[in-house]
C-alpha cells in the first residue's frame, strides 16, 4: 500500500438528472445540471474534478453528488441538495474532503447538511490493516 495523500486527485460527481421534486414535464435544466454548471464555476482545490453523471438511482433525495479520492479514502454520497444554490455548500465540503488522507472530515468540521443527509459511506478499496 502506498503512503496516503492529501494532494491526491478528488472526484466530485454531479448527478445531472436530479429533478430535486420537480415534475417531469418543467422545461429547462433539471436541478442536477444546475448545481453541476455551478460547481464548475466554482473555486474548488486543484485536486478536484468535477463531472456529471447521469442518474445515481437517488431520486427520492432530492440531487445527489458523490465524493471519492482514489483507493485509500472512504467514498460518500450525499443528497437532498435543492440545485445551484447549494453550490457553496457542497464546494465547502468537497473542499474539506480534499484536504483529508482517508476522506474522514471530523464530525464537528461538517456542515449540518453533510452529517444529515449521507446517503452512504463507502469504504476505502485499500483498507489499512
Amino acid at each position: 500500500m502506498t503512503m496516503a495523500d492529501a494532494t491526491a486527485p478528488v472526484d466530485l460527481l454531479v448527478c445531472t438528472t436530479c429533478r430535486a421534486g420537480q415534475p417531469t414535464d418543467i422545461e429547462g435544466p433539471r436541478p442536477g445540471t444546475q448545481l453541476f454548471e455551478a460547481l464548475q464555476a466554482s473555486d474548488l482545490p486543484e485536486n478536484v474534478t468535477v463531472k456529471g453523471v447521469a442518474c445515481f438511482s437517488n431520486c427520492d433525495s432530492g440531487c445527489s453528488v458523490t465524493i471519492r479520492g482514489g483507493d485509500e479514502r472512504w467514498t460518500y454520497v450525499y443528497g437532498n441538495f435543492t440545485g445551484a444554490d447549494d453550490a457553496e455548500l457542497v464546494a465547502e465540503g468537497v473542499t474539506k474532503y480534499a484536504e483529508t488522507v482517508d476522506g474522514l472530515v471530523p464530525w464537528r468540521e461538517r456542515s449540518t447538511h453533510f452529517r444529515k443527509n449521507c446517503i452512504a459511506r463507502i469504504p476505502p478499496l485499500e483498507i489499512p490493516e
